[in-house]
Formats: structure tokens, sequence, C-alpha cells
């Protein structure tokens, strides 16, 4: 995704933001009590009040630009996770057995870290479904929301090779920066989730012992197909970190093109491969990307009145919107508002460096609420929903928008995440 403060920021009608709350409520409750209709017409809502959004930037307060910013960075955003979308979906990890906790904790560790080399999205697309097969017989929504937790987002803190943080590189945040400044918050996050989620599995491995087969009941084993695809992962990597911008759509475009038509057809009746997936998180987020126009508008405008000074504040608050918007315009307009709060310049590279060596310690509270809390919600990160669609048409138990929120997310994360603001950002 590729998202730059140029477009001109309007003073939105608080009214114009009712369209997101509506969306996101939506989102929450129409599964749960107007199901067959909303599978038949979530996609015609989205249009709806996007339009809404969009017509009244455009006709109203004569603001074009800024639904042309939005649309180029909702563009981009498409272009990455259908890229990554495609690419994994013609590897095919073979998973033999039933994971025992040990194995799947491991797993997730190995998930965070493989998140850091090919992105959130990519770990997400090429681990879930081995993570369904291997937990099949035991899946339930804990597994779901604790791999969302860890592979699509706490696991994407430390490099910039995907949303949000690569915003920040494009902004000039050194490569390594976040490696260098933010690795030992990152790992007490990241142990304590695989603590909790360990014990957590052990119990669901105990109560599903009698149904999981003695011929299965092994350590996993393992096998791959498809692995020339994992030439095509690089040359996306590549392409996300060092091609232009227009050069960088058009050579991820092309990667998942070739690489479609060269894997073989078994390997994505395998995978239980469709674009279903893809098309419902594109209708999706096209209603977020349209609708959240004015919500972030309001943020830049008013960072000051916000009374956000410390990193704690700056941590919760990122993180907090980050769990109910899309985390990476999130992080970049929480990053504007802490230079602005300096009379220093997003787009000015200059600036970025002085905000980085006096006020490094905010740099990672912005970094790490937006990576991290992410997780909150099934909107707050690209991975999810994609990740949470994908169990859906493997037919596992998922939770649905509510039930991951006061099930999971909240009690398990905000512990958490309270834990380590005070331990690295309460000054």
């Amino acid at each position: 995704m590729i998202v730059a403060l140029i477009a001109p920021t309007a003073e939105p009608n608080w009214l114009i933001m009712l369209p997101f709350a509506i969306l996101l409520l939506s989102i929450a409750f129409a599964p749960l009590i107007l199901q067959h209709h909303w599978e038949r017409h979530y996609h015609r809502l989205c249009i709806v009040l996007a339009g809404i959004v969009c017509g009244y930037y455009v006709f109203a307060i004569d603001a074009a630009g800024r639904v042309l910013h939005a649309g180029r960075d909702y563009s981009s955003f498409m272009v990455v996770v259908g890229s990554f979308f495609v690419v994994a979906g013609g590897i095919h990890l073979r998973a033999r057995g039933v994971a025992r906790p040990a194995d799947n904790a491991l797993f997730l560790l190995a998930g965070a870290l493989l998140a850091n080399l090919i992105g959130t999205i990519g770990a997400s697309m090429l681990l879930i479904r081995p993570w369904i097969g291997m937990n099949k017989s035991r899946f339930t929504g804990m597994h779901l929301a604790f791999f969302i937790f860890i592979v699509s987002n706490v696991g994407g803190a430390l490099l910039p090779v995907g949303p949000p943080l690569f915003l920040g590189f494009l902004k000039g945040v050194p490569f390594w920066w976040t490696l260098q400044h933010c690795w030992l918050e990152w790992s007490t996050t990241l142990g304590f989730l695989l603590i909790v989620f360990y014990f957590a599995d052990r119990i669901n491995f105990r109560a599903a012992g009698n149904s999981v087969p003695e011929t299965e009941a092994t350590s996993t084993h393992w096998g791959c197909d498809g692995t020339q695809n994992f030439v095509f992962l690089a040359i996306l990597l590549a392409a996300l970190i060092f091609a232009p911008g227009g050069w960088r759509e058009a050579i991820m475009i092309a990667a998942a093109l070739v690489s479609y038509l060269r894997t073989h057809e078994r390997i994505h009746q395998a995978n239980n491969f469709s674009f279903a997936p893809i098309k419902e998180v594109g209708w999706l987020f096209l209603g977020i990307f349209g609708t959240m126009i004015p919500v972030l508008d309001y943020m830049e405008l008013h960072a000051a009145n916000l009374g956000l000074r410390t990193d704690f504040q700056f941590y919760w608050a990122t993180g907090v919107l980050s769990g109910l918007l899309d985390n990476a315009p999130t992080y970049l307009a929480f990053l504007a508002g802490a230079l602005g709060l300096r009379d220093l310049n997003i787009d000015n590279a200059q600036d970025i460096s002085t905000f980085i060596a006096q006020h490094g310690g905010t740099l990672a509270a912005i970094s790490l609420g937006a990576t991290c809390f992410g997780a909150l919600t099934y909107i707050g990160n690209g991975p999810n929903l994609l990740v949470k669609t994908i169990a859906e048409h493997a037919r596992v138990p998922v939770p649905s928008f509510f039930s991951y929120i006061c099930k999971f997310a909240v009690p398990v994360l905000l512990p958490i995440f309270a834990l380590v603001s005070i331990l690295f950002f309460w000054r």
C-alpha cells in the first residue's frame, strides 16, 4: 500500500463520518442477524456508503483530490494483498499428523519470523492453510485468533516489508530502524502471546484427546509443492521494497499472473484455491477506504487537540485507532501528527531524520501500536479479513466479528499491550 500526504486535507463535517460507523457496525452485526442478506448484499452497502462519502468530498467541499488519493491507496493495497494471495496460493505446504501444543507454538514463532521477511500478507497466505490442516481435527476460534495475532500482525513489527511500516520507510525511516530499536518490545509482546497460546492449546489438546484418531496423533511431518513460487515471493518482496511507485504495482501484477499460469492445477486444488476470499476482501476494503477518508482527515487536522504528548499516549492512541481503521493509514496519520506537534513536515526527509534523532521513542510507540493493535479486529490489518475468509471457505470454526473481539482480542491482547506499554513507554 502506498500512502502519501500530498492531497489537500479538508475539514469534514462530523456527520460524514457516520457512513464509516455504519459500515463497522454492519460488518460486526449483520452476519449474525442477517447472514443470508449480508452475503448477498454486503458489496452494495460498501459501494453506497463509500459513494456517499466520496460524493460529499467531490461535490460538497470540492476535494476530489482527496478521493483520488484514497483511490490510489486502495488500488495499491489490493495489488499488494492480491499478488501475495495468488502467489502464496500456488505453494502447498503439506502437514501430516496432528500438531501438539509445542508444535503449534513453534509454528507460530516461525510464522512471526517469516512475516518479517516476506511481510504479514505473504506469511499469512502461505501458512494459514497448513495451520488449518495440522489442527483440522481440533480447530477452534482460538487457533484462528492467535494466528491472526502473531502471524498476521505482531510478526510484521520489525522490518518494513509491508504496511504499515513500509509507509514510514517510504518517508525516510531507515530500513533497519525498527529492528534495531524495537526488538525488545517486540520480543516481549510475542513471548507473552506464545506463552498464553501454549497453555490454552494444551487445554484444547487434552479436551480433544478422545476425538483425535490414534493414527494421526503423531508429530506433524511436512512436505512442499510449488516451490518455484518462492521465487515469485522474492520478486514481490523486492518490488515492494525497491521498485518506484507505478513500476511496483506493475511488477507485482506481472509476477502474480506468471505465478498463477505456471502453477499446476493440482496445487490449486490441494489448497482449495479460489478468488472468492480476495473478492470479498476487495469489496469490504473498498467500503473501508472510501468511508474512512473524513476520519483520517479529522485526525490529521486535530492532532494537537487530542492531548497526545507522551510515548505512552501515542502507543495507545495509534493502537486503538489501528484496530478500528486499517493500520497503515492510521500509522501515517499519527506519524504526521507527531511531526506536526514539533513543527516538522512528514514530506521533508531532513525533518524525518530530526524527528527520529530527537523522538525515537515516539516513533517506536507509533510503529508498535499500529502493527500490534491491528489484531484487535478483523479490519485492523489487511491480512486479518483474508485469513478469516479463507478459514470460512475451509469450513472450520470462525469467530464472528463481535465474538473475535470479545472472546479473544480484548481479554488476550489488551492485558499484554498494557504490560508492554508500562514496561517500555511509561515515562
